[in-house]
């Protein structure tokens, strides 16, 4: 019986794990953790940032069958917010399910098993690393369309952009999320005062900046296949990238992390379901037709504010946020490739946390493989888009699957509802991945369809790594009780000096007996040093006899493994130690004058033998001249 003492502890729904009250307070790391509202800036600019895209995306497809093909846009709109609606229910129910994050891949590790959370897992850092690149290309690309003369500068552009992302990630994802709240608070402020105001016009203020470009619109139809539609469907579904980092990312949240994020995820989807609607009416009521070298997004502003000051607002509200957008993946990579180290199917580093609660290897290793995406692409979005979104369908399938075998499994009240619920999201995003890789395979999306089963068998190998070195460590098992052995301390000598004296003074109270050992050569300098060392070691008297190794090269590492190895022969029930001595000097600048002999040293007995290596730091303080 556990007995809880101190703070009430509240149960969050469907979990049952119990979560310490929101004080207001919170603990000693909760300033390092996010607000709902804080949420929704670090998490869900890649949601909101889709809507200058996703609707587009569905208007080039419909445009195929010309104006009436475009009448078909709030239509396919409505079905995609019907999905939107679906997902955000049922990540609801994720974070309750699963207040430890991971989203898809936690739903699949416990319903569906390994092998498929793993495919999961996959999916979803792909979608995350691609994110990043197709963010940073997409605002770039926003900036050199309004100052042509940068084009030629794009990739460098894109990169100082991942370096300032990667840089206040750093930091903290508090200090993120405080970073990006105002342009996250512009960009939807703008879109939905556009929404207002173009609801209340009877049609377009202008069309100036359509003026002049060509018209992708189709020849006339009568008809529209369902095929169209569906690729429509899919292409729009674009729009729900980032719905599922909220679910990912629980564990960054402030205490009740659960309940703080299940009004994220709510918000998110309301506010993206809002603006696509939204921006679906508009586009029917202005009859907006798609040109070239313009966004549907730019031509909607032009029609509701006019060629004007708040046209350029919305523009660059929404370059802004397209740069940025890349700062969600920096939210959930790392929480996610955190408990696939905890679960030894990423190096263990991964797991590690720093003060300000940043999973700094994740971050830096997400900005390393988006930077080389950036370089390869050469800063083009369109080079990028047809790898994009494939993945997050598979998770967003596996995730709904497995929450239906979840509520068959728990059966609370309700269950047959929430099932066919998830079932109905599972058969829809399961279409759309299959749409979607169908028709963008020949474009780029077979990169994917490799890539996905390559990082699955990357998982597993390093998963199998990990149980050989289990095994061979015996994790599990109770070892034998510890015994004493005798202990051989061996020390590398150079010269005399006062560093020398510690060492040996170090060696005695460590070891048994100490061996002090130097390197001579057979160079005439090199001798009279070592005769020197010899008459000053004899004079001085320290109580330990000095042992020379020659050696014909300037090599200092193999002559001393190779003593310690023969050390190590002749006394196999003794503990072999080697205590480097090294100075450690008052600034880092300082460090580059040494010689470095003890990282040598210390290189050679890991590579060569199987001794503890003890490296002995000397501080030089300023005080010390």
């Amino acid at each position: 019986m556990a007995i809880h003492m101190g703070k009430p502890t509240a149960t969050v729904q469907g979990t049952g794990r119990e979560e310490p009250p929101d004080t207001g307070a919170g603990g000693a790391g909760d300033r390092h953790k996010l607000t709902a509202l804080q949420g929704l800036a670090a998490l869900s600019l890649d949601a909101m940032a889709s809507v200058a895209y996703g609707p587009e995306s569905i208007v080039l497809v419909l445009a195929a069958a010309g104006a009436y093909g475009l009448g078909f846009t709030l239509p396919v709109t409505l079905a995609i917010a019907a999905l939107l609606a679906v997902l955000v229910a049922s990540y609801r129910q994720v974070i309750a399910a699963f207040p430890d994050g991971g989203g898809s891949y936690a739903v699949a590790k416990r319903h569906l098993g390994r092998r498929t959370s793993l495919v999961a897992a996959a999916s979803l850092i792909l979608d995350y690393v691609l994110n990043v690149a197709v963010s940073v290309t997409a605002g770039v690309a926003a900036l050199t369309s309004a100052f042509p003369g940068l084009h030629g500068e794009r990739v460098w552009i894109c990169l100082a952009v991942l370096v300032l992302v990667t840089a206040v990630n750093l930091r903290g994802i508090v200090d993120s999320a405080k970073a990006f709240l105002l342009p996250t608070a512009l960009f939807v402020g703008s879109i939905l005062t556009m929404i207002t105001v173009g609801l209340f016009r009877d049609g377009p203020v202008s069309t100036g900046s359509a003026t002049g470009h060509a018209s992708a619109l189709g020849g006339g139809a009568t008809t529209v296949g369902v095929l169209l539609l569906l690729k429509a469907f899919a292409a729009g579904c674009s729009a729900l990238t980032g719905v599922e980092a909220v679910a990912n990312a629980v564990p960054s949240f402030r205490a009740p992390a659960a309940r703080r994020a299940q009004r994220t995820e709510v918000a998110l989807g309301a506010l993206l379901g809002v603006m696509l609607i939204g921006l679906s009416i508009l586009i029917g009521r202005f009859h907006l037709q798609p040109v070239e070298g313009v966004t549907v997004l730019a031509q909607l502003a032009d029609a509701s504010f006019g060629h004007n000051a708040a046209f350029y607002v919305v523009q660059f509200a929404t370059m802004v946020l397209l740069a940025l957008a890349a700062n969600t993946s920096f939210g959930g990579l790392p929480v996610l490739m955190s408990l696939l180290a905890r679960d030894n199917h990423l190096p263990h580093f991964f797991a590690l946390k720093a003060d300000r609660q940043v999973h700094r290897h994740g971050v830096i290793w997400l900005a390393l493989v988006s930077a080389v995406l950036l370089v390869f692409s050469g800063g083009d979005t369109n080079t990028l888009v047809p790898l994009f979104a494939i993945g997050v369908f598979v998770g967003f399938t596996i995730c709904q699957i497995g929450m239906v075998l979840h509520w068959r499994g728990e059966r609370p009240k309700g269950w047959p509802g929430k099932a066919a619920l998830n079932g109905f999201g599972a058969l829809l995003t399961g279409v759309a991945a299959v749409v979607v890789t169908a028709t963008k395979f020949t474009e780029g999306a077979w990169l994917i369809v490799l890539a996905l089963p390559l990082i699955v068998l990357g998982f597993g190998r390093v998963n199998r790594a990990y149980a050989a070195i289990g095994q061979r460590l015996e994790l599990g098992r109770i070892p034998q009780p510890p015994h004493r052995a005798r202990s051989l301390v061996v020390v590398p000598v150079s010269g005399l000096s006062k560093l020398t004296c510690q060492a040996l003074t170090a060696a005695r109270s460590l070891g048994d007996e100490v061996h002090a050992v130097t390197v001579t050569h057979p160079a005439p300098e090199d001798r009279e040093t070592a005769e020197a060392l010899r008459r000053d070691w004899e004079l001085w008297k320290p109580g330990v006899e000095l042992t020379e190794l020659a050696s014909d090269t300037r090599s200092l590492g193999r002559p001393l493994s190779g003593y310690v190895r023969e050390l190590a022969l002749t006394h196999p029930d003794a503990q072999v130690t080697v205590l480097i001595p090294e100075t450690e000097p008052a600034h880092l600048w300082q460090r580059m004058l040494q010689n470095q002999r003890g990282s040598v040293v210390a290189h050679a007995m890991r590579r060569d033998t199987n001794a503890v290596i003890c490296r002995l730091r000397f501080r030089i303080t300023d005080g010390a001249r």
